[in-house]
């Protein structure tokens, strides 16, 4: 593996990492964040592992066994003799500066983004060898964690039994790393991998969600099954006599899927993927009151719009609307919304200079009036 070329603040070549490595190859990235500072300690971190509100787990590996816990946890629960390792979900969703860190991905769509996770393990800590499902980039805050990258793995590959984790029975190392703050490894779908501490440490984990070709596939059936006629059947007219009694034939088969492929061509709405993929984890809670405050300040001249950590915005051109998607919702606007949009997308907030003009323009105002209902933005 290479270094690549500083771009803006990470150093990374976007370009070469987009047609290179990304969903191919492993990337070690030394020096990928120069002089950082991680946005969370391991004490702050520890902290947020004993609200309820925050999914958090904690491994151990003890007497060559791997045990797991749930949180939330106590202080005591971090008093243990044997290597272990702290994860947190979702830190991003509760500390801005953790959010920020995915603005260092900004090259790759941002309804691509998981979350941030962020996990602390003492000296020997480690989730044990394990491959994942989605993208990963792996960058160390304090401390140092030694990585060894392994084979590719599917659904196939041998796990150690366990009801709940997920850890490869057969290991094959073939590239080892030593990171260290502002150091990043990209690590692709299934690729084997396995990080141990190597002191007191913390990695911040940006992980890239995909969704699945068979929830692809179900939502794009509802779809369509809601805009066929139900009085629409299999024809067969002009069929030849049947010489083999109770067959169905090629020509049969044949008919039916032409039939299937011409009724799914006639398939109009294509914004099903956009709502399946800014479906949130956790959908936002907001109620009546908090409705009308924000419909107020809007209309009485709101300072700032920001987007809310957890959310999930994108859109689609369409030829003669944008649509946006909010929280898994769908909504058609005319293009006059698209330089606010934009703005918002890139900067994760509209500031006052940017609203006075938008709010002259009454589809602007409704969309922010519709990003507001759906959760996705403060407004103060």
């Amino acid at each position: 593996m290479t270094d690549l070329g500083r771009d803006q603040l990470l150093n990374l070549d976007r370009q070469l990492f987009l047609a290179r490595y990304w969903q191919r190859e492993p990337l070690l990235i030394k020096n990928a964040i120069v002089d950082f500072r991680t946005p969370i300690s391991s004490h702050e971190l520890a902290g947020l592992a004993l609200e309820d509100a925050v999914e958090s787990r904690l491994i151990e590996h003890c007497d060559s066994s791997w045990q797991l816990l749930h949180g939330p946890f106590i202080e005591s629960d971090f008093l243990r003799k044997s290597p272990w390792t702290l994860l947190v979900q979702a830190v991003d969703h509760c500390i801005p500066e953790v959010a920020a860190l995915r603005k260092l991905m900004d090259f790759i769509p941002q309804w691509r983004v998981d979350d941030v996770m962020v996990s602390y393990a003492v000296a020997g800590g480690s989730v044990g060898p394990h491959y994942d499902n989605y993208d990963v980039f792996l960058l160390q805050g304090e401390g140092s964690r030694r990585w060894q990258l392994g084979q590719f793995c599917d659904e196939t590959s041998a796990l150690v039994p366990h009801e709940s984790l997920r850890i490869l029975g057969d290991f094959v190392p073939r590239e080892e790393y030593l990171l260290g703050p502002g150091d990043m490894l990209y690590v692709p779908p299934g690729v084997a991998h396995w990080g141990v501490a190597q002191d007191e440490c913390t990695t911040i984990s940006i992980g890239f969600r995909a969704p699945r070709i068979q929830d692809m596939l179900s939502r794009w059936v509802d779809e369509l099954l809601q805009e066929m006629r139900p009085d629409q059947f299999y024809r067969d007219d002009q069929r030849a006599p049947v010489t083999r009694a109770g067959e169905i034939s090629p020509a049969d088969l044949s008919r039916a899927e032409t039939q299937l492929q011409t009724a799914m061509n006639r398939l109009r709405d294509t914004r099903w993927f956009g709502e399946l993929v800014t479906e949130p984890r956790d959908p936002p809670s907001y109620d009546g009151e908090e409705i009308a405050s924000a419909h107020a300040l809007i209309k009485a001249g709101v300072k700032v719009v920001e987007l809310r950590a957890y959310s999930k915005v994108a859109w689609q051109e369409e030829t003669e609307d944008i649509v946006v998607f909010a929280n898994g919702q769908s909504r058609p606007f005319s293009p006059s919304i698209l330089p606010s949009l934009l703005t918002l997308c890139q900067s994760w907030r509209l500031e006052a200079a940017d609203l006075r003009e938008a709010l002259t323009d009454p589809e602007t105002l409704r969309l922010l009036m519709y990003l507001m209902e759906s959760g996705v933005v403060d407004v103060q």
